[in-house]
């Protein structure tokens, strides 16, 4: 980012012209709505306007969400597309005062905005948010209040977490028992519930108006016991999951072609819904226990050749994945599938770095030996679920503040290979973290995250990085965002994670 202060300024008056050319309308509209409380405001399709949003192939530097932002006696924001138009716009309501930010009533007119010129892309191109509804269930209103957190992050991907053992969320029309049963298995707090498919695509609708993609996740083979409950058969020995509180080795069955043709029809309602390039399918902690043990399993081991149950899971993966690139979509799998040699998997994959507890780097670094491209989300530091004390389960070694996560987080690569496609963060909902504990534990922290997404070059030092956080907790404020310490020195005595 380059960010040069000037000598000039700009003021707000009644009225408000709001100028676009070609391509600009849609960012034009949404500034408008952003401000038509505070001011008369008008869009007009023109090169002259008090503020001009302009799109421009002429600005390689830009790349596809870079933007330019002018203030002088008018403002101006040229980007090569109507993404960058939009981040520039988030820059633009940052000058803006703490009130107009939250949303809150204030009079605009008068108000000062001082002259700077700003040059702005982001580091990568997938910067995601992953909500975790498959043990939790959380509410439409919910999810689309995170959806414009994520904007002013200038995130862009959000990744929906849909199925679980605690619960399928995903209405599948051609198979109702996965929400009829699946839905309901697990019986605490906010665990029952599912997304209808309008729900669904109004849930897409909503976030691509923000510039966010929708990929879905459907987890298997494993982390499937809802799914499982709803339909024994799709099991190895046709038998429901007696629990579905744990991961297990209640896994769909790899042997059975019923379990293929299943998955397949219910991807391609998936596919109907979310139009994004990439569908999420898990692939992670499928213990292989009852693989082992498991007649249809071991014959189609043999049959194909496999050699054990490893490679059948890499099989099975690897026949959805086909299945999807039929669909043009990239498949992107939990880092497990890469920890062992074994079945190649096809070229549309991409792997999700995620175990660094367990594995360190081994995910990354075989990702990219094999030629895969990698989405940066190790649990330290973006499980935002990890709180900053031990809380429940989470003991000490399962928790981080900002300032860890801002000096030591492992997905921060500072040179990144050209395969790493971006970075990620989770909220997992392990251990019945309901929608009113949310906020606490992804701010401010995910300011640290979002930084690490977008911005290129030198850091900050931290205590000047925090200064900066701490300026936007009165918008947090304002926003009716509850969020929680920063540092471990912040936490009060006896702090209440929930």
């Amino acid at each position: 980012m380059q960010v040069n202060a000037t000598d000039s300024y700009f003021t707000f008056k009644k009225k408000l012209n709001i100028a676009y050319d070609v391509g600009g309308s849609e960012s034009a509209q949404y500034l408008s709505k952003r401000l038509e409380n505070y001011l008369k405001v008008r869009t007009v399709n023109s090169d002259k306007g008090d503020i001009l949003l302009s799109i421009t192939k002429e600005e390689n530097q830009l790349g596809d969400e870079g933007y330019n932002l002018s203030v002088s006696d008018n403002i101006r924001i040229t980007a090569n597309t109507e993404t960058g138009l939009f981040y520039g716009i988030q820059s633009l309501l940052q000058l803006l005062p703490v009130a107009v930010q939250a949303r809150q009533d204030f009079k605009l007119v008068g108000v000062v905005v001082k002259g700077t010129e700003v040059i702005d892309r982001p580091k990568y191109k997938w910067r995601s948010f992953m909500l975790d509804s498959g043990r939790q269930f959380q509410s439409p209103e919910f999810i689309k209040n995170y959806l414009d957190y994520m904007a002013m992050l200038k995130m862009n991907v959000f990744h929906w977490h849909l199925t679980e053992g605690q619960g399928w969320r995903i209405e599948i029309k051609q198979y109702p028992k996965l929400t009829e049963i699946g839905s309901k298995v697990a019986k605490g707090k906010e665990q029952q519930g599912y997304y209808t498919q309008a729900v669904i695509r109004d849930i897409v609708a909503y976030a691509k108006a923000l510039h966010i993609d929708v990929v879905p996740e459907i987890d298997v083979p494993g982390h499937s016991e809802a799914a499982l409950c709803a339909y024994p058969e799709l099991s190895c020995f046709n038998e429901a999951p007696k629990s579905v509180m744990a991961f297990s080795p209640n896994l769909f069955c790899g042997g059975k072609e019923s379990t293929y043709t299943f998955l397949k029809n219910v991807l391609d309602e998936v596919c109907d819904l979310f139009p994004s390039k990439y569908i999420h399918l898990g692939g992670d902690e499928a213990p292989k226990g009852n693989w082992n043990k498991c007649p249809h399993c071991k014959q189609k081991i043999e049959q194909e050749g496999l050699g054990n149950a490893h490679n059948l899971q890499l099989y099975f993966s690897s026949q959805l994945a086909s299945y999807l690139k039929t669909k043009s979509k990239n498949v992107v799998f939990w880092g497990d599938v890469v920890y062992h040699d074994g079945v190649a998997l096809p070229d549309n994959v991409v792997i999700q770095w995620w175990n660094w507890r367990g594995y360190k780097d081994k995910a990354l670094q075989e990702a990219i030996k094999r030629g895969h491209p990698v989405i940066c989300n190790t649990n330290y530091y973006t499980y935002l679920n990890f709180p900053l004390t031990p809380w429940s389960k989470y003991q000490e070694n399962r928790t981080f503040d900002m300032r860890k996560l801002y000096e030591e987080n492992p997905s921060d690569v500072s040179n990144p290979h050209d395969l790493i496609l971006g970075m990620g963060c989770s909220l997992w909902t392990d251990w019945f973290v309901q929608e009113y504990m949310a906020d606490r534990r992804v701010f401010p922290r995910i300011y640290a995250l979002a930084e690490q997404m977008w911005h290129k070059g030198d850091r900050l030092s931290f205590d000047v990085f925090y200064s900066k956080v701490k300026n936007m907790y009165p918008v947090l404020k304002g926003l009716g965002i509850d969020y929680g310490p920063a540092l471990m020195e912040e936490v009060p005595d006896n702090y209440r994670w929930e």
